[in-house]
């Protein structure tokens, strides 16, 4: 399994995957490296991870997506230790991520460390849990 920051042969793939980002948005995310790829043993993708800045100033987690034959199976975390020590590594001591309180995912991030800080409720969408964790 190889965790990689994305690069513009990557961008078709993301298009065509990603739901949640606008178009316009993905090859500036890739020049400021802010999109992981996974690829398997073989080079064949099956997943991507992406973040951005809260503030401006606060790596936040925006998505993280593995191929349903990945999951549970520890890949997940290992993106997530990866992308936190490059935040480390880059001076940050403190991230953040958010996830919808109807989905599993929270139970995934407060297994590795992430606390609640607050929740954000839109008209159409279920209440986001947003989470954040110190980098130590």
């Amino acid at each position: 399994m190889h965790i990689d920051i994305a690069i513009e042969s990557d961008y078709s793939y993301i298009r065509e995957r990603d739901r949640h980002i606008a178009e316009h948005l993905i090859l500036a995310k890739i020049k400021e490296k802010e999109i992981y790829i996974l690829r398997d043993e073989h080079g064949s993708y099956f997943g991507w991870m992406r973040y951005g800045y809260f503030w401006d100033n606060t790596p936040f987690m925006n998505l993280i997506w593995l191929d349903e034959p990945f999951r549970g199976s520890g890949i997940g975390r290992q993106v997530v230790l990866r992308w936190e020590a490059d935040m480390k590594q880059r001076g940050h001591t403190f991230v953040m991520t958010s996830t919808q309180a109807d989905e599993g995912a929270q139970h995934f991030y407060r297994k590795l460390g992430y606390r609640d800080a607050g929740c954000l409720v839109l008209d159409t969408q279920p209440l986001e849990i947003i989470m954040t964790k110190t980098l130590s």
